[in-house]
């Protein structure tokens, strides 16, 4: 079994899926389907032709004002400030003291804090990254890695290997 790419869905696999159920290998078959993407929405059944909408454009406010939300939550704050963690702490234990939990929930309902300290819609952090499987982390990248062609200078890399001084340390001392 030999496989090019990434496999993302059973349309990559064709029939052996089938094969394999039928000639009762199930190691393949555990396999092929471990390799599939976790993601639904990479399945072929999820890609249906896209119908025109009449209207695509809603106002946000309009939607609040039809549910009943509340206030938007910011994605992240205007400034980046480093003490806001310090800021937080010492709000929620003067808070807690004297109001308790209730009123710390009801702040955050009507005041709500943002989501991420950073205000920079690009960047995923690392971690966030890591725990991706390989089809998502492709998607984000947009392009793949060099991994069988890495940029280098050879020729200076070809003049370290040439100069005695680096070589230096690893030659016996003469006593």
């Amino acid at each position: 079994m030999q496989i090019d790419d990434l496999l993302i869905t059973e349309s990559q696999l064709s029939t052996r899926l089938n094969k394999s159920v039928h000639e009762q290998r199930r190691g393949e078959f555990s396999l092929l389907l471990a390799m599939l993407s976790q993601d639904a929405l990479d399945f072929s059944q999820f890609h249906f032709p896209k119908t025109d909408i009449e209207n695509p454009i809603v106002e946000e406010e309009t939607l609040r004002k039809q549910f009943g939300s509340g206030p938007k939550q910011p994605l992240a704050p205007d400034e980046f400030n480093m003490l806001i963690g310090q800021h937080n702490a010492a709000l929620l234990s003067n808070v807690g003291e004297h109001a308790g939990m209730s009123d710390i929930k009801l702040r955050h309902c009507l005041n709500p804090e943002p989501l991420s300290i950073r205000n920079d819609l690009a960047h995923i952090p690392l971690n966030v990254l890591d725990n991706c499987e390989l089809a998502v982390r492709r998607r984000i990248k947009n392009k793949e890695t060099q991994l069988s062609h890495p940029q280098m200078d050879v020729a200076s890399f070809y003049d370290g290997l040439n100069d005695e001084s680096l070589h230096q340390p690893l030659h016996l001392a003469t006593a």
